[in-house]
């Protein structure tokens, strides 16, 4: 009986061969003797047929997954576990089509993400990019001229308030501030009993000290943070986005910064990115930008990392991992037949190991 074979796309891969992310739980996956690892050829783009043809998992990061990534073939494959929580590069209705499931890490993403968003926080409300620029200038008899804002009753407006806003808030407690968020799919009396007001988004805008985007991308959340929306916000408010770059209008955004209508901002995402280097906002000194790697941490790769793996195992277990974004495709006859055959085949060779 064949091993089962588990494919990670080759972004895994720095270009020396070694592991760009570092340790990501590998090894839980390489010392079974009954699966085999491996990386793709190809670093694509977007995953080809002839990848997916191959695997009975993959394992997967950057790349784009489309209709044309299954072809018409019959699959063996159960799986895409992706780390990350956002999968706006994986066409799930071909996956669910196909009888793949497709997981998510958000419990590898949760801490380093909130962590992040906390450090964008901090470094602009304490106006470090301003202090270290002093420095760097030769201008410490200025240092006064930089006036930073205290945290201590002001308030934090989270829009959407799933496992990082929350995790955010978690870690802001210390700080005192006042707690607002907007998410249609969240109770009042839920967000009440994590701290937090629920209110509409047009008054998080406007009471909100600091505006962080935390919602994920999709048709209703597309450009829903423009021009009417900035407008709201207060002049010294300060605009956080490490979700996703296109759910807010990136041209309105740089105006409101280019002309103080906002207190700054700081972004881990872009539309396009990576930016172009004529990109306007380059050119600002009131915003953070960095390269869509805010919660990139040892630990955030080695969670993400276990997290996926654990999907991998279950779903070659025959098990429905966690964290599985297309559940409708747990009812249908082929997921259920894949696996119930992966069951019969995982206890085979452990059998035949036994013996």
């Amino acid at each position: 009986m064949e091993k089962f074979r588990v494919g990670l796309t080759r972004d895994f891969l720095a270009p020396n061969g070694e592991l760009a992310l570092g340790d990501i739980g590998l090894q839980k996956l390489t010392t079974l003797s009954g699966i085999s690892v491996e990386f793709f050829q190809e670093r694509l783009s977007e995953v080809s047929e002839k990848q997916t043809q191959c695997y009975d998992a993959i394992i997967s990061m950057a790349p784009r997954y489309t209709r044309s990534s299954f072809g018409s073939a019959d699959l063996g494959l159960s799986l895409v576990a992706r780390l990350g929580v956002g999968y706006d590069m994986v066409d799930v209705e071909a996956l669910t089509e196909h009888d793949v499931m497709l997981t998510i890490t958000p419990d590898g993403v949760r801490r380093p993400m909130a962590g992040g968003i906390v450090a964008l926080l901090l470094a602009l409300t304490h106006k470090l990019l301003a202090k270290d620029h002093l420095v760097r200038a030769g201008k410490w008899q200025e240092r006064t001229s930089v006036k930073a804002t205290g945290l201590t009753g002001r308030t934090f407006g989270a829009v959407g308030f799933g496992n990082i806003g929350r995790e955010v808030f978690h870690l802001l407690k210390p700080f005192e501030m006042v707690h607002l968020a907007a998410d249609p799919f969240v109770k009042p009396q839920e967000a009440a009993a994590l701290g937090a007001e629920l209110v509409d988004l047009e008054t998080l805008m406007r009471q909100s000290d600091v505006v962080s985007i935390h919602c994920p991308l999709n048709n209703a959340t597309r450009n829903m943070i423009g021009q009417r929306e900035l407008s709201w916000m207060k002049p010294t408010a300060f605009f956080i986005n490490a979700a996703r770059g296109p759910i807010v209008d990136q041209a309105a955004l740089c105006d409101a910064l280019k002309e103080g209508r906002i207190g700054g901002a700081g972004l881990d995402v872009f539309e396009p990115e990576p930016l172009g280097k004529d990109d306007p906002l380059l050119a600002l000194d009131n915003v953070i930008l960095t390269p869509h790697t805010l919660c990139w941490t040892d630990e955030c790769f080695l969670r993400m990392g276990e997290s996926a793996i654990e999907s991998v195992l279950a779903a070659l277990r025959g098990e429905i991992p966690q964290h599985v974004v297309n559940r409708r495709v747990l009812e249908s006859p082929g997921m259920r037949a894949k696996l119930e055959a992966n069951r019969s085949r995982w206890r085979e060779l452990a059998r035949r190991e036994k013996n």
